[in-house]
């Protein structure tokens, strides 16, 4: 008869074999806080070696320095993935001090102004050419030089694994966010399909991560950082099991894309959103 013990043994060996993420080099941009501090400590804690990335450098250090106190393997990359240049350097940091890149989060990404459903929120009519363009810059484009940056690594070592931070927003409308934001997440979604195509010879996946509506992000010009009760219980109404979401409940997923559980999965958006694109949109207009 298997004692329990026995059982725990192996199913502790099994879960280590199909997740083992142990000495994998990983990096990952809009690290210092939200769903990307949530998908660097689950990969360090597991026993990857990450490289947090960020444009906020107080907050940068202060997140490395939280999971480096806990004896975990990081280390950390100002970035402004905007700049080309910039993420490549970051990119040929992680190789020098690792000796390669394994897995690369494209997570970086930021809403400028909210969306219609709030009051004073964008509109059609509205639009500011300055705010478009600068989250197509950071969505977009950053996540473009990113994982075309890592792909250069990559294709070279015959492996890796590219996750890149989509949205709900890129699969059906989404009032509280604005257009540029809603653009992004969709273009991101194909974008994810051809690389996918491009990069599977190479021994290298690429998928995406949609999330819903997350508390204790930046996204939606901070209305998600810390919610007003009324905002909180407006996205609430949007999801069936009706409630935002937080960061933590990312990890799960994050650890599937970043480890060998995933290594037969490509050009897939996996929806993390409690349920939002069942429903539809929570709100048609005003």
């Amino acid at each position: 008869m298997t004692t329990d013990g026995a059982v725990q043994d192996r199913a502790a060996e099994v879960m280590r074999d199909v997740f083992d993420v142990r000495g994998r080099r990983a990096l990952v941009t809009g690290a210092a806080s939200g769903l990307g501090f949530a998908f660097a400590e689950v990969l360090a804690g597991c026993g990857a070696h990450v490289t947090l990335a960020d444009v906020d450098e107080e907050l940068l250090e202060s997140s490395t320095s939280a999971l480096a106190d806990r004896g975990l393997r990081v280390r950390s990359e100002v970035v402004d993935v905007r700049d080309a240049d910039a993420v490549q350097r970051a990119v040929d940091g992680v190789v020098e001090a690792e000796g390669g890149l394994d897995v690369v989060f494209a997570n970086a990404g930021i809403g400028s102004v909210p969306g219609y459903a709030f009051e004073g929120g964008q509109t059609l009519d509205t639009i500011r050419a300055e705010d478009f363009g600068r989250v197509i810059d950071v969505n977009l484009h950053g996540m473009l030089h990113t994982i075309g940056s890592a792909a250069g690594v990559m294709k070279r070592q015959g492996s890796g694994r590219i996750v890149v931070t989509s949205s709900i927003a890129g699969v059906q409308p989404e009032p509280f966010v604005c257009y540029g934001y809603i653009s992004s997440k969709a273009a991101i979604i194909n974008i994810v399909r051809h690389a996918a195509l491009e990069l599977a010879p190479y021994g290298i996946t690429v998928n995406a991560i949609a999330p819903g509506p997350v508390k204790g992000t930046r996204i939606g010009a901070g209305a998600t950082l810390d919610p007003t009760p009324e905002a909180e219980a407006a996205w609430a109404r949007m999801i069936p099991l009706g409630r935002m979401g937080i960061p933590s409940e990312l990890k799960g997923v994050a650890l599937l894309l970043g480890s060998p559980a995933s290594s037969f999965l490509t050009g897939q958006t996996l929806v993390v959103d409690g349920g939002a694109t069942l429903a539809g949109p929570g709100v048609q207009g005003r």
